[in-house]
């Protein structure tokens, strides 16, 4: 008889764990809630001069092992999730799946001025090199990035928990909006679950983050219109968008975005603006000086739903499958 015939199956069967970094802590928990396992237990190390250390604090050998890490604010947030690959990796784990939230630096998916990096390739490479075997993340700024990896990569949409919210609101008379050229492919997207007609919206930026003109195209007057994109950063597109839409006669606006990055004065923006909400998920957590018209939905449970389908190697196909109910 042969050594594997001998093996012990409890010896060989491999269990699970799910760690969450301090950035997702929330979600992180919410994800094994919705899974059915308890939170793994980890810490984090800081010395004096603001060097840190992930602790890994029950043994994952021989585990497959989930670690949720948002790296919004990409430096020190990245970072901890390296270590933590790392410390998973000589913890000798048998599998561990990066799950990313929020996806940082994937608005450098590519040189589009000279003597730029490609900072969305280098993340791609760093995470290989720490050790990472699996990849899943949630609606990327560029989709094109998945290819700047060599490991198996879960590409989740937040458009099926945003479109039957749309939906549950009984609006009459909806448009989708795409607040600019990029995000036409989502807009037609919604529109063609939701069978309404498109706005899309041509802006001109003076420079990063500043948007100098905004031309709508589509039908306005009467409808209200839903903005759609992947990230509301500073909250300067949205915010004009929505003021150039009532403007032009919609009855209403509001903005259904994936990731909240809202850095600088952006919830001050959305709370001045003429938007009626504002709907982001979980990915990242808010500010705790939010703002009513700011609604968040949780990607948890789509998330828990993916690691199990990977757990138990079957498709995940049906997680982008958009379920409205009939009114």
């Amino acid at each position: 008889m042969t050594l594997s015939a001998q093996a012990n199956p409890a010896q060989t069967a491999h269990g699970m764990k799910i760690f969450a970094g301090q950035a997702t802590q929330d979600l992180g928990g919410r994800i094994a809630l919705a899974y059915g396992d308890p939170l793994g237990d980890s810490s984090l190390l800081r010395f004096s001069d603001g060097e840190f250390q992930p602790i890994i604090n029950e043994s994952v050998r021989g585990c497959d092992v989930f670690l949720v890490q948002s790296t919004y604010a990409p430096a020190d947030n990245l970072m901890e999730l390296l270590l933590m690959i790392d410390a998973c990796k000589r913890a000798s784990a048998h599998y561990i799946t990066a799950v990313i939230p929020y996806f940082g630096l994937a608005r450098q998916d590519r040189k589009d001025k000279p003597r730029v990096p490609i900072g969305a390739r280098l993340v791609a490479d760093m995470l290989g090199a720490a050790g990472v075997t699996r990849v899943m993340t949630m609606d990327l700024h560029a989709p094109q990035i998945q290819g700047f990896f060599n490991v198996p990569f879960d590409h989740l949409d937040a458009s099926t928990i945003f479109v039957p919210y749309v939906k549950s609101l009984q609006l009459d008379q909806v448009a989708i909006a795409a607040p600019d050229m990029g995000a036409a492919a989502r807009a037609k997207f919604f529109a063609s679950h939701l069978d309404c007609p498109i706005i899309v919206c041509d802006k001109t930026r003076a420079r990063a983050n500043v948007v100098a003109k905004i031309q709508v195209i589509g039908e306005v007057k009467g409808k209200n219109v839903v903005i759609v994109d992947d990230l509301v950063d500073t909250a300067g597109t949205i915010a004009m968008v929505a003021d150039q839409l009532m403007r032009k006669g919609a009855a209403s606006v509001r903005a259904v975005c994936t990731h909240g990055v809202l850095s600088g004065e952006a919830i001050e923006r959305i709370a001045n603006s003429a938007l009626t909400e504002l709907v982001v998920t979980d990915t990242i957590p808010l500010r705790r000086e939010s703002t009513p018209k700011i609604k968040v939905l949780s990607v948890a449970e789509l998330f828990a739903q993916s690691i199990r389908s990977v757990r138990e190697f079957s498709s995940i196909s049906h997680l982008f499958e958009v379920k409205v109910k009939s009114n």
